[in-house]
């Protein structure tokens, strides 16, 4: 009689570790299916932004070095998301994005107050085009971040809570994944202000 509650003990307690190892996964496939999901836009951002600078230098000959500056910004912030896609819940990575994004948003807020001094650049329907797309996309970076963030937070807060702690530092599941979060959020709020309009 011992051995048959021992062994369904031993079973109900293997089903509860079991159990808690597949929420873990599941929380984290969601997040990394989450940042996917902002890799995406961002590389569809990256794509614009060239075309946007092309338009602009036939305006803004005089203003290379605001030009270069949202360039070295933009392959800045590509590398960073390259890193980031290897692996999403590497933290490390994460940060660098973010501090990536952060000087990008910078440097198009730059950009957006200088194309203030050149109303024909303003008007010119292929600038309006890509602004208006720019736009978009940023909203769609935002509103896929925040479904990103929300994902990541609900892994950390399960895997921080007791038991599923003690279960996740078993079984790879230790390091908290890392919010996107941009080091700039000043810049970074002026960013999707992109009315050339």
């Amino acid at each position: 009689m011992e051995t048959i509650i021992g062994l369904v003990v031993l079973a109900v307690v293997g089903l509860w570790l079991v159990a808690i190892y597949n929420k873990l996964v599941t929380l984290k496939n969601r997040f990394k299916n989450g940042f996917s999901q902002i890799e995406v836009q961002l590389k569809r951002r990256y794509d614009l932004i060239p075309n946007l600078i092309e338009v602009a230098k036939g305006y803004m000959a005089h203003e290379r070095e605001t030009l270069e500056a949202v360039i070295s910004a933009r392959n800045q912030a590509m590398a960073g998301l390259q890193a980031a896609a290897k692996d999403p819940s590497n933290a490390a990575a994460i940060k660098e994005l973010s501090g990536a994004e952060g000087v990008l948003g910078g440097a198009m807020a730059r950009f957006n107050v200088v194309m203030e001094a050149y109303p024909d650049l303003k008007a010119n329907q292929n600038m309006m085009q890509l602004s208006e797309e720019l736009t978009s996309t940023e909203n769609k970076v935002a509103f896929s971040r925040q479904a990103y963030n929300d994902q990541v937070t609900e892994y950390n807060t399960y895997k921080q809570t007791f038991p599923p702690n003690i279960v996740a530092g078993f079984f790879g599941h230790g390091e908290d994944a890392e919010l996107l979060e941009y080091e700039d959020r000043e810049a970074m709020q002026t960013a999707p202000k992109v009315s050339f309009t």
